[in-house]
C-alpha cells in the first residue's frame, strides 16, 4: 500500500496515523511516522510570517510518488504514505507527514528518515520565506544534500 498526497489543507496528523493503520495488513510489526512543521525563524535566525510552498499538481506529485515506491522497494515496506502541504503556512503548522510500516522497526525508520532527506532535495516544490525581511526563496542546504547524499552508500 502506497499514497502520496498533495494537498493545500492544513493536516491533522492523529487523523492521518489513525486512518493509516486502520489500512494495514496483520504482518506490519512497526510504524513510524514523521512530522514536519513550518519553523518561525529563517536560517539567518529572522522572525518568518510564512512559510509558502508552490507546487505543479502533476510534476509535484509524481516526484512524491516516485520516493514513496523507491522506499517501498528499498526497506520492504508494507505500506507507506506521505502527505505534502503546499500554500501558504503559518509557522508551527504541519508542512509534512510521513508514514512507514514495515514487519519490524529498522526498516520502518531508516525508511521514513530517506523520505525525508528525499523530500528535502528532490520533491518538486518551490519555496518561499516571507517575514520581517521581505521575501525570498529557499534552496536545500548543503547539509541537505549531504544527508540525501548518505542513503546512495548504504
Amino acid at each position: 500500500m502506497m499514497r502520496a498526497i498533495l494537498s493545500e489543507e492544513s493536516l491533522d496528523p492523529a487523523s492521518l496515523l489513525a486512518g493509516f493503520t486502520a489500512r494495514l495488513p496483520g504482518t506490519v510489526g512497526a510504524v513510524m511516522s514523521f512530522l514536519g512543521l513550518a519553523r518561525a525563524n529563517g536560517s539567518a535566525g529572522e522572525v518568518l510570517d510564512a512559510l509558502v510552498l508552490e507546487a505543479h499538481p502533476t510534476a509535484t506529485l509524481r516526484s512524491l510518488d516516485a520516493i514513496a515506491a523507491d522506499a517501498v522497494a528499498r526497506f520492504n515496506l508494507l505500506a507507506v504514505e506521505v502527505v505534502h502541504r503546499h500554500g501558504r503556512i503559518a509557522p508551527a503548522e504541519p508542512i509534512v507527514w510521513v508514514a512507514a510500516a514495515a514487519a519490524h522497526r529498522r526498516a520502518a525508520f531508516e525508511a521514513c528518515d530517506q523520505i525525508m532527506d528525499r523530500l528535502k532535495t528532490e520533491a518538486v516544490l518551490w519555496k518561499r520565506e516571507e517575514g520581517e525581511q521581505g521575501r525570498r526563496w529557499i534552496e536545500p542546504t548543503t547539509a541537505d544534500h549531504e544527508a540525501a547524499a548518505r542513503w546512495s552508500t548504504k
